[in-house]
């Protein structure tokens, strides 16, 4: 459970503070219940910090990823349908055809509840598909995404950076972001564990060695935290629910 792991790891004196900081499961409900209103732009952060002051920006941020991306999982086929995407793109030339400045992939994703970053994966591939005559590989959508600057079209290559950028839950700039988080969080750990003299492989020593399943943390000598046996530490740099 996260709490014996963050004990084991950060000590009795984080520990404590932890426990009085953890939310209670009414907590939780009231904050998921105002999140169902707000799309994944970065001013809804400011307004979540404004609504519940007492918690960190981190976990608000942390906890509006996770319901987002439930709310996504229950909602994505309806964006995918033929008759949804050319929809959605007939739209797209028709405003950015009237006037090209305006956000108009941001706008529509927040119209339809929307991640914008999946609706300018969609736009993007549609156009790929127009203006090549075939579906785009992956890797080419991907490198796009990444880099907007390689889309042939200047008018759909700042939309799709616009979306990019003013998504908080989903594209490659969120990826970036959560990879960095995940690996600072590992060197912590490793640290946490040195500085109390518990002998352990990471995750790179365990391939080396040939393991098939390889957690971040495997402990040489288990110990016992709480009364529960522990033999690995899993890090994960998002918010359990």
């Amino acid at each position: 459970p996260p709490v014996i792991r963050a004990k084991l790891v950060l000590g009795v004196n984080f520990y404590n503070w932890l426990a009085a900081m953890k939310l209670s499961r009414t907590e939780y409900k009231q904050i998921a219940k105002y999140m169902e209103r707000l799309r994944p732009t970065r001013q809804c952060m400011k307004m979540l910090k404004t609504k519940f002051p007492s918690q960190s920006q981190s976990t608000l941020l942390s906890i509006f990823s996770l319901e987002y991306q439930k709310r996504i999982k229950r909602t994505i086929s309806k964006h995918h349908t033929p008759e949804a995407i050319e929809n959605y793109y007939q739209r797209y030339l028709s405003e950015v055809k009237s006037d090209p400045t305006v956000p108009v992939l941001l706008d529509l994703a927040n119209e339809v509840d929307f991640s914008p970053s999946l609706m300018a994966r969609i736009i993007l591939e549609r156009y790929l598909q127009e203006h090549e005559g075939a579906v785009s590989a992956k890797p080419v959508i991907n490198s796009m995404l990444r880099e907007p600057s390689l889309i042939p079209d200047r008018h759909l290559a700042n939309q799709v950076y616009q979306c990019t950028i003013n998504d908080c839950c989903y594209g490659p700039l969120v990826d970036c972001i959560k990879h960095a988080i995940g690996q600072e969080h590992e060197i912590l750990l490793r640290d946490k564990l040195r500085e109390r003299n518990l002998s352990f492989l990471d995750e790179n020593q365990l391939r080396v060695k040939g393991y098939d399943k390889t957690p971040d943390i495997i402990l040489e000598v288990p110990i016992a935290v709480e009364g529960h046996i522990v033999h690995w530490i899993e890090s994960k740099a998002s918010f359990g629910d």
